[in-house]
């Protein structure tokens, strides 16, 4: 015997549901893994500019060139803390949708859970309804022999 359709129904929703927000989720993953990478190249250059201009300054430096290089990593600093705060908001998001599919999943889940006990109750009902035919079989047989 089936679920009935309005579980069935039910069902069908709640995994649209979960893999819409599993969607979702993998999205923000992938968005979040883009911005560390970005936080990664930025802190990567501020390092190699750092370095070269530590090799600069061993062959002198003018004030001008100086306050450029001033200029420049303040900037660049600003973008790393730009870029540091998207990288976090990222990581919100992720948990956000990772709470959003785990609630999709567990409506599913319990959805699930319904359907497999109205069938184990559709199965015990259809067994009880076999056995009672077969004693009847069993006890018109037994009659049959008795005359």
């Amino acid at each position: 015997m089936s679920i009935s359709s309005a579980l069935a129904t039910l069902i069908e929703l709640a995994t649209k549901d979960c893999d819409h927000a599993a969607q979702e989720l993998g999205k923000a993953i992938r968005v979040a893994d883009e911005s560390e990478k970005k936080l990664a190249l930025l802190l990567q250059y501020r390092e190699d500019y750092s370095a070269r201009f530590q090799a600069s300054q061993a062959e002198g430096l003018t004030i001008a060139g100086y306050r450029n290089f001033q200029l420049f990593m303040d900037k660049l600093d600003q973008a790393i803390d730009g870029q540091q705060r998207v990288v976090s908001d990222a990581k919100k998001r992720i948990e956000e949708h990772r709470t959003m599919w785990q609630a999709a999943e567990k409506k599913r889940v319990s959805y699930d859970t319904l359907a497999d006990r109205e069938r184990k109750k559709a199965q015990l009902k259809e067994a009880r309804r076999d056995q009672k035919q077969m004693d009847e079989f069993a006890n018109r047989k037994s009659h049959q022999k008795q005359k």
